[in-house]
């Protein structure tokens, strides 16, 4: 039956234990249960977010040219922050988004307008992608009647430079490459990318959604991370997710253009109505201002000492799931992990199926996130996941031998 509209109102008392009895099933993502969804650096860097988010609840992006001064400063300096990261020349510029989603609909978009003024470009337009990248770029290029051309990685599951290379013509606007890619976790060849970029006068933009505002901390602390970001000449947009593992509150994404043109083709102009001129970077008009001042909050509360603080955590933390999976006799990495997205499988899958095993970890209260092609799982980690580590690798061990166990069982009953 259809839920009818309360015709009363109800007390926060009775809502706040209402939701959370309809919460009492949800996976248990604090003790490192869901494999994503949830990014955690720091306490105190979640309660300065916390807090600050409801501090400025109220205040609404759209306006802060008009009206929220204060929040119009934090948005800018955020942005500046990013640039100084990413070390972009002089000259970049960037706004935020609500999303990675977002973030790369509007680089795309861009692209596709400098496109239109390139003569030796011939429309339909096309993106050259390896088949490791986010989902977004169809989701923009179905909006925009453009194609994607999805090609094979290489045998480390980095981007294929050269096929890349083979599979562009006169209708290729835009370049693509991760910086991890989600399925794998590992950082494409940006360097050979720049480089191709270069040469063929063609857009190149870096997905750094997932873990821009943590590999050059990984880059700090000793870690071997290739270059990504705008030090390589070739980068003409990157995209970078506040609120994955900058450790900001949701919704916040970071778009990083090279040059002011790129981000004026971005944007979204329209006067034809009563209100006259409206004009937003962003696909959304409305944007929350928490997400905003929160951003702007735990990137001064953390500094650098304190991502790379989280960063040498998170190092650590990775390689001892990293050493407890690959222990488990059966299993293996799909790829090795650059920063903190793990990807395994069976290391003979004729002998495994692994997506039974991930069922059995299912069972034990689990969620498992699972990739289809080559059939692995996969799990994105942040601070959540130390807490459950032990356990995770306990039940992991555990349920192989459960699936090889049944399989025997079969076996011998096909015997007989």
């Amino acid at each position: 039956m259809r839920k009818a509209f309360p015709r009363t109102g109800t007390d926060w008392k009775t809502l706040e234990a209402e939701m959370a009895g309809m919460s009492d099933g949800d996976i248990d993502w604090r003790h490192g249960r869901a494999p994503l969804y949830v990014f955690h650096g720091s306490d105190s860097a979640h309660e300065v977010g916390k807090q600050t988010f409801m501090n400025f609840f109220s205040e609404n992006a759209l306006g802060g040219r008009r009206a929220f001064f204060g929040l119009k400063r934090m948005e800018d300096e955020v942005v500046e922050m990013g640039l100084d990261l990413f070390q972009a020349p002089d000259g970049a510029v960037g706004n935020l988004s609500t999303g990675g989603s977002e973030s790369i609909f509007m680089a795309v978009k861009a692209a596709r307008d400098w496109g239109r003024d390139q003569a030796r470009l011939k429309e339909p337009f096309n993106i050259i992608a390896p088949y490791t990248a986010h989902a977004a770029f169809n989701k923009a290029a179905d909006v925009m009647d453009l194609e994607v051309r999805r090609v094979d990685t290489n045998a480390q599951r980095h981007a294929d430079v050269g096929a890349m290379a083979g599979a562009m013509d006169e209708h290729t606007i835009m370049l693509v490459g991760s910086a991890p890619c989600f399925p794998h976790g590992v950082i494409d060849g940006i360097d050979a990318l720049s480089e191709l970029a270069m040469a063929r006068d063609i857009w190149l933009h870096v997905d750094a959604c997932v873990g821009g505002y943590v590999a050059p901390f990984f880059q700090r602390i000793g870690r071997d991370i290739p270059a990504f970001d705008f030090a390589l000449p070739g980068v003409r947009t990157l995209s970078a997710d506040l609120h994955k593992f900058g450790f900001c509150p949701k919704p916040a994404s970071t778009l990083f253009y090279r040059f002011e043109a790129d981000r004026e083709r971005g944007l979204f102009h329209f006067d034809a109505w009563p209100n006259g001129q409206f004009s937003t970077a962003t696909l959304s008009g409305t944007r929350a201002g928490g997400a905003i001042a929160a951003a702007w909050a735990v990137m001064h509360h953390l500094g650098q000492d304190g991502y790379m603080a989280i960063a040498r955590d998170l190092a650590a933390m990775t390689d001892a799931y990293v050493a407890g999976i690959t222990a488990i006799d059966g299993l293996a990495l799909l790829a090795q992990p650059h920063l903190t997205i793990i990807n395994f499988a069976a290391a003979k899958p004729d002998d495994l199926d692994i997506f039974a095993v991930a069922e059995a970890m299912d069972g034990r209260g689990w969620l498992p996130g699972l990739t289809q092609n080559p059939k692995g799982m996969h799990a994105m980690l942040s601070m959540f996941h130390e807490t459950g580590r032990e356990d995770y690798l306990s039940d992991l061990a555990s349920c192989v031998e459960q699936v090889r166990g049944a399989n025997a069982a079969s076996d011998l009953k096909a015997v007989y």
